[in-house]
């Protein structure tokens, strides 16, 4: 699977696509939640981080692993569950994304990125 960094919306079908080329009916991705971008498409929440980290200078305590479910919607077609959340130096000590305002900018940001 190719990482791809999503700047600009991208519609369901075509996450739809990525998701039944890897696991099926979900996508990893990692949310850089300063700069408002993600990377999917990833087999590891970790590859994704490293590119945001490599391509877009982005730094590891904004970037947040989540799994979106693109046949779902609304707070069910995101998982705040990775092990790239582990971050006990930014108060994160669990794979789930423990702080609320995260989560509220990482829903705000896909919600923007993906569209029907």
């Amino acid at each position: 699977m190719s990482i791809i960094i999503i700047k600009n919306p991208i519609k369901k079908t075509e996450l739809l696509t990525i998701a039944s080329e890897g696991f099926g009916d979900f996508i990893k991705a990692a949310v850089d939640i300063e700069k408002e971008i993600m990377a999917i498409g990833g087999e590891l929440h970790a590859d994704e981080e490293v590119m945001l980290i490599e391509k877009e200078n982005s730094k590891r305590e904004h970037v947040w692993g989540i799994n979106i479910y693109p046949k779902k919607s609304g707070a069910e077609m995101i998982e705040y569950d990775s092990m790239i959340n582990l971050k006990p130096a930014f108060g994160n000590r669990s794979r789930n994304i423990e702080d609320v305002e995260v989560k509220e900018t990482i829903k705000k940001i896909v919600q923007k990125l993906i569209i029907d």
